[in-house]
């Protein structure tokens, strides 16, 4: 089942990571920047990364970061599982304007009942659902942390960069789409390269990478 999510989640990412970026002018770098590729992972295994640490920081805390609060949206796959993902569709992150789609780490149960008090279902293409929440389950998911990150930057990024910025990565998995897959299992780092399109970053902690690797390697087979 966690296999069939995790592709279905980055189905829904890449969709949604689809929209147009722009590069704002006049912008400096801060002095602690937040970029794709400064990403630490601490001796218990937790990635951070824009300044969010996989399975530890608080939706409320990325926020405050971010002076963004994003739209967050209960999503349903065709198999049932339940997914929340807060959307921040107009990011400046040290100069660079992006896009980025975090997950909350929330169990089932909590997200059916969450379900069950929906305003409003939408079906999407792909056979998901898409749920607008009440204001105030709104309000109760800003303490869950923070499990998976998707990330796009307007800055189109060709592999001499990536290799010199990531290093070179433990293995290239290619699509029939001509979209390859650059993995770093000890980062939890997914980049997909799109040579028609933008690149879109994925993070888990490492100790969940096959959520990533595994829908890869079943379009494989």
């Amino acid at each position: 089942m966690e296999r069939k999510m995790a592709l279905w989640i980055l189905g829904i990412t890449l969709v949604a990571l689809a929209l147009a970026i722009l590069l704002p002018g006049g912008r400096t770098v801060p002095e602690n920047p937040r970029l794709p590729w400064l990403i630490t992972v601490d001796d218990a295994g937790y990635p951070t990364v824009f300044g969010i640490t996989l399975g530890k920081t608080p939706l409320q805390s990325v926020r405050d970061g971010f002076r963004e609060q994003g739209k967050i949206n209960l999503f349903v796959s065709p198999e049932g599982e339940y997914s929340i993902e807060v959307y921040f569709e107009k990011l400046y992150l040290s100069g660079i304007r992006g896009a980025m789609i975090a997950t909350l780490e929330v169990d089932q149960g909590t997200l059916g009942q969450i379900y069950q008090r929906g305003l409003r279902i939408s079906k999407l293409e792909s056979g998901a659902r898409k749920v607008k929440l009440t204001k105030p389950d709104e309000e109760s998911l800003a303490g869950y942390p923070i499990a998976h990150i998707a990330y796009i930057p307007k800055a189109d990024l060709d592999e001499t960069l990536i290799v010199n910025r990531f290093g070179e990565p433990a293995r290239r998995i290619p699509e029939e789409s001509g979209i390859v897959h650059w993995l770093y299992p000890d980062k939890g780092l997914d980049i997909a390269l799109n040579p028609d399109g933008k690149e879109v970053f994925q993070y888990v902690l490492p100790s969940n990478f096959d959520q990533l690797l595994s829908p890869l390697e079943q379009a494989l087979d």
